[in-house]
C-alpha cells in the first residue's frame, strides 16, 4: 500500500525542464566600487538550474518585459561569461531580450546600470566618463568571481564584452582602445549636431577636460568582444588600435546610419580594417533605435506625443523582433557561444 502512495506523489510532481529550456536565472545585487560614491545597481543573468518563482523585468509604458526566475542556483558546469554595457539614457533591464537570448546559449551575462548614464540619470558632464563605466564594469567582474554562489560556474577563460552606442565605446576600452578628447572637441567643433556631440554640447562638455574619457581602461580577463553601433568611433587613439584585443565582431544596425560615429565601415571611421582581425555584420532594415526592447502598441504615439526620441519607430520593412534575433546570432557568434 505505501508503494502505491508513493507511486501516486511522484506521478504528481511536476517535470522540471532541462535548463537550456527554461527562464534565464536572475539576480541583483549592490556593486561597491571604489571609483563610486554610492553603491552600483548590478544584476546578473544566468542559466537556472531549477525554477523558482517568475516576475517580469523592464516593464512600463514604452518596452515589453523578459520575464526571469529570481534566484534559482545556477546551472551545472562552468559557463562562459559576458559584461554587457548599456547605452547613453538605457538601462539593463529593458535589454532583457538580449540577456534571454544569450543565457540560452550557455552564457551568464554580467551588467550594471552606468551611474550618470542611465534611464533618469543621464548627465553628459556624467557620461563623458568612459573610464568609470569600464571600472563599473570590472569591478563587478571582481565581485561575481569573488561570490561562491556564482564564481565556480564561471568559466574564467571565456570573459566577453558587448557594448551599445556609449556601452560600445565602454567595451572598445575594456579591449584597449583608447579615445582621444581633443579629437573629439574637433569633431564636435566640425559638426556639432552630430549624434555623439550634440548631448554633451548641452551639457558645456570639453572632452579633453575629462581624463576619464582618455583613460586606458584594458581588462585583459575579456578575450572577446562584440561592439554595436559604437560612440566616439571617430576619435579613437590610432596607437591604440594595433595593441587592442584581436577578432572584434563590429556590428552596424542598418546600411547608412545616421550616426557617423558608429560607421564602422570603409564610409565611416573605417574600424573594422584599423582594429586586428575585426569583422563587420551590417544588419538592415534597422536603425540605431532597433537596438532597443521591442515596444507595446500605442508607445510610438505617446512618444511623439511627449516630443521624445522615437525610439521605437524602425524604418520601412524592418522588424524589431526580428533584428533581435539576427544579433543574438551575431553576437553570440562573435563571443564563442
Amino acid at each position: 500500500m505505501k508503494r502505491l502512495v508513493l507511486l501516486s506523489i511522484l506521478a504528481m510532481a511536476p517535470v522540471l525542464p532541462a535548463a537550456a529550456d527554461m527562464l534565464p536565472g536572475y539576480d541583483r545585487f549592490d556593486l561597491s566600487a571604489a571609483h563610486r560614491a554610492r553603491p552600483v545597481a548590478a544584476s546578473i543573468w544566468y542559466p537556472a538550474a531549477n525554477p523558482t518563482y517568475r516576475v517580469p523585468l523592464g516593464d512600463g509604458p514604452i518596452f515589453d518585459p523578459s520575464f526571469v526566475f529570481v534566484g534559482p542556483a545556477v546551472a551545472e558546469g562552468r559557463h562562459p561569461l559576458v559584461l554587457l554595457s548599456h547605452g547613453s539614457g538605457g538601462n539593463v533591464d529593458t535589454l532583457g531580450w538580449l540577456m534571454t537570448g544569450l543565457v540560452a546559449r550557455g552564457a551568464m551575462v554580467l551588467a550594471v546600470n552606468h551611474p550618470g548614464s542611465t534611464s533618469g540619470d543621464s548627465s553628459p558632464r556624467r557620461s563623458v566618463d568612459l573610464a568609470a563605466r569600464a571600472h563599473d564594469l570590472s569591478a563587478a567582474l571582481d565581485a561575481v568571481m569573488a561570490d561562491p554562489a556564482f564564481a565556480p560556474f564561471i568559466d574564467v577563460d571565456r570573459i566577453g564584452a558587448v557594448g551599445f552606442s556609449l556601452g560600445g565605446a565602454t567595451a572598445l576600452g575594456l579591449a584597449g582602445v583608447r579615445f582621444d578628447g581633443l579629437a573629439q572637441d574637433s569633431n564636435c567643433r566640425a559638426a556639432p549636431d552630430a549624434a555623439d556631440c550634440v548631448f554633451f554640447r548641452l551639457g558645456g562638455v570639453r572632452f579633453a577636460d575629462y581624463p576619464g574619457f582618455d583613460a586606458d581602461t584594458r581588462d585583459a580577463r575579456v578575450v572577446r568582444a562584440v561592439i554595436i553601433d559604437p560612440a566616439f568611433g571617430c576619435a579613437v587613439e590610432p596607437d591604440s588600435l594595433s595593441g587592442a584585443l584581436a577578432g572584434m565582431t563590429l556590428i552596424n544596425l542598418g546600411d547608412a546610419d545616421p550616426l557617423a560615429a558608429a560607421d564602422v565601415g570603409p564610409d565611416g571611421n573605417d574600424l573594422v580594417r584599423r582594429l586586428p582581425r575585426a569583422t563587420r555584420v551590417v544588419i538592415a532594415p534597422a536603425n540605431h533605435f532597433t537596438f532597443l526592447g521591442t515596444c507595446k502598441p500605442g508607445a510610438p504615439e505617446m512618444l511623439e506625443d511627449e516630443g521624445e526620441d522615437p525610439i521605437c519607430t524602425d524604418p520601412a520593412g524592418a522588424d524589431r523582433a526580428t533584428v533581435h534575433a539576427q544579433l543574438i546570432e551575431h553576437i553570440a557568434s562573435g563571443l564563442g557561444l
